[in-house]
């Protein structure tokens, strides 16, 4: 973003200013790995000084938390909408459980900054912030994972209590499983090389989908 700030000096011009650094960062994300988005590039592209940004973010792992709540309100919104339209209500719970696994899966898939936000959340994006900023992302995580735990439940009831721990389980599945994918050029020759190698050659949806129906269909109660 080639924009010159003039200092803020309204309410309303500090919000703009914050904003256009997470659509900056949210920009960079496009490009970059989460590990290479660095604040040093991030106030360059922004068109402040990096002792500016920092006025409005106390770090760079402050910027990509906000983020990973603003992706993970965007996702929320648009599961409401596909698992009323792709979950038969009158199906058996086994359909149902098979169902939902293949919307998500598809879902995160298709989300990869947000899976790669949360493969880094605990071990990188949660260091070096304040007790204040961790408070309140958390807040917010916990504030998704309810919500979307209520619209597991909605669509597959027989989940019950077990809803919350599926749900916050997909979300570091789909983060563990996003760090392998794409491989590096090393990884993806050796499979070139060695065929018999290519089994290990995650398909993130495709592993996404078997994980969520493995744990799903087990997690349902049994006649």
């Amino acid at each position: 973003m080639d924009v010159t700030f003039k200092r803020a000096r309204s309410e309303e011009q500090r919000e703009i200013r914050r904003q256009a650094i997470l659509d900056t960062a949210a920009a960079m994300l496009d490009e970059l790995p989460v590990a290479e988005v660095s604040l040093n590039e991030l106030s360059r592209r922004v068109g402040l000084a990096k002792s500016n940004v920092l006025r409005y973010f106390e770090s760079r792992e402050a910027v990509l938390l906000e983020l990973l709540d603003v992706f993970l309100a965007s996702w929320e919104a648009e599961m409401t909408d596909a698992l009323a339209a792709g979950i038969d209500a009158q199906a058996t719970p086994e359909a149902r459980a098979r169902q939902l696994a293949e919307i998500l899966s598809r879902s995160l898939a298709e989300r990869k900054v947000l899976c790669d936000l949360f493969g880094a959340q605990g071990g990188v994006l949660e260091h070096n912030v304040s007790v204040e900023v961790v408070k309140r992302h958390k807040r917010a995580s916990l504030a998704r994972l309810t919500t979307i735990t209520d619209l597991m439940r909605r669509h597959l009831p027989e989940l019950g209590d077990d809803a919350q721990l599926f749900c916050l389980m997909a979300m570091v599945s789909a983060g563990a499983l996003s760090s392998y994918v794409p491989p590096p050029p090393s990884v993806l020759a050796a499979y070139a090389e060695e065929p018999a190698l290519n089994m290990l050659h995650l398909d993130l949806r495709d592993a996404l989908r078997s994980a969520f129906t493995a744990t799903l269909v087990g997690l349902l109660p049994r006649a």
